[in-house]
């Protein structure tokens, strides 16, 4: 499969896991003990739709295009650009807080949250292009998650996805061993990786989930990961189906799942059905010009 193809693949993957997950994120089931005297009230099935998980992917995905280089600046001023358009959507608090102090004049390397309450997976979500850039250094990668979460398990959970699509597009992992041991082995000493530790050989997704299912970057990308790693086994549509059914921050959980599955699988892997909700959505054409631009610009 071709790098360009991958990149498609990821891409939808990731949209599709976005709008899928938003319209459960932090939902709970609760037993219903109303008695009705006419039935029972119509259920309101969730509706898709892609949130800043996405958006700001595509964001990112802009910078590349539209640049001879990449540096958070320019990262940030298309987070601002968006975020001043008002077309930004289900944007976490740390990168709210990051985006209103950008628009009061905040340079880029000051506005991000610090401390534990940065530690969620907002840089995690948006960080996926940034592997297909070669050329790209690990300092650099750090500058950019700063913009919005300047914690260091934020970092290294947004490294955790920068390293497993390059293992991908290195041959290395073929969706047939452990992604998690790979991905181990590449990061330092950090909650991100003891939870990483603990959880390789658990091959019950909601047992993992049972540790954590949140924003924190510690519950979530682990999650993530685990679910991509079993893309092959059950197919990226269950993949999503059992993220879901976990619970929590649901959109991001599997928005980043979908971008490494994506990634795996490519456009062909993905159910047709899935596409084609994906593209009912008014932002499809959002998606699809930045990824036809993309090709345009890599030549491919």
């Amino acid at each position: 499969m071709t790098k360009a193809k991958r990149f498609e693949g990821c891409i939808l993957g990731g949209a599709i896991g976005d709008a899928w997950g938003s319209g459960f994120e932090n939902q709970f089931e609760q037993e219903d003990d109303t008695f009705y005297l006419i039935g029972n009230p119509k259920v309101k099935l969730p509706t898709w739709g892609i949130t800043d998980d996405t958006q700001l992917t595509l964001a990112t995905i802009e910078v590349i295009i539209d640049n001879g280089k990449i540096t958070p600046e320019l990262i940030a001023n298309q987070f601002l650009h968006y975020y001043q358009k008002r077309k930004l959507r289900g944007v976490g608090s740390s990168t709210y807080k990051a985006l209103k102090e950008l628009s009061f004049g905040g340079h880029w390397s000051q506005v991000g949250r610090r401390g534990e309450y940065a530690a969620g997976n907002g840089a995690a979500m948006r960080i996926a292009p940034l592997a297909f850039v070669q050329e790209i250094k690990n300092s650099e990668i750090r500058d950019i998650c700063l913009i919005t979460h300047n914690n260091d398990e934020a970092y290294i959970g947004a490294m955790c996805i920068v390293i497993a699509i390059r293992e991908i597009l290195n041959g290395n992992w073929t969706g047939k061993s452990n992604l998690i041991d790979l991905i181990i082995k590449q990061i330092p000493d950090t909650r991100v990786r003891d939870r990483l530790i603990e959880i390789k050989d658990i091959e019950n997704l909601e047992e993992i989930g049972e540790k954590g299912n949140d924003g924190y970057v510690v519950n979530s990308v682990p999650l993530a990961i685990a679910a991509a790693n079993k893309v092959q086994e059950i197919g990226i549509e269950q993949m999503f189906t059992q993220l879901i059914d976990i619970g929590g921050d649901t959109d991001t959980n599997c928005s980043i799942a979908g971008q490494i599955a994506g990634t795996l699988i490519g456009k062909t892997g993905i159910p047709l059905d899935l596409i084609n909700k994906l593209e009912a959505l008014d932002d499809y054409n959002w998606i699809e010009s930045t990824i036809n631009r993309y090709r345009e610009k890599k030549g491919v």
